[in-house]
């Protein structure tokens, strides 16, 4: 397992994207997966830059573990920020056109269908979202 412990500001995806990448690119992680999980990590992370400390500023440390059997990666997310499930919020109806549908929800929506699986707990005053993605 590694893991990166950085504020949460939006300036800090690239920093934590490459971080990743780094870890999938040493266990062969097709490009396909890659840009998947380079994609939920731009949209999870974002969220906490935006909304765990506001109006302030906090750390999250992002760990990466890659599994054996079968191969994946799972990444988890930890913050102290204010307690937040992305989960729990109503899924965005997709059959909508863009102007009818409600702002909001569509990023979690896209990491949920391109992630084998998301979990949320808020446990010891931290925010910890794992994302798992078979390799």
């Amino acid at each position: 397992m590694k893991e990166i412990t950085l504020e949460a500001i939006v300036e800090n995806i690239d920093r934590v994207t490459a971080f990743v990448d780094e870890q999938l690119e040493a266990c062969g992680c097709s490009p396909r997966a890659q840009m998947q999980i380079d994609i939920a990590i731009d949209e999870l992370f974002g969220n906490i830059a935006h909304y765990a400390y506001r109006p302030g500023v906090g750390p999250v440390t992002v760990r990466v573990e890659v599994k054996k059997e079968p191969l994946a990666v799972l990444i988890t997310f930890i913050d102290n920020g204010i307690p937040f499930d992305p989960l729990a919020g109503e899924e965005p109806d997709i059959t909508l056109s863009a102007e009818e549908r409600k702002v909001g929800g569509l990023g979690i929506f896209l990491v949920k269908k391109s992630m084998d699986e998301i979990a949320y707990e808020y446990k010891d005053g931290q925010n910890i979202l794992s994302i798992r993605k078979k390799l």
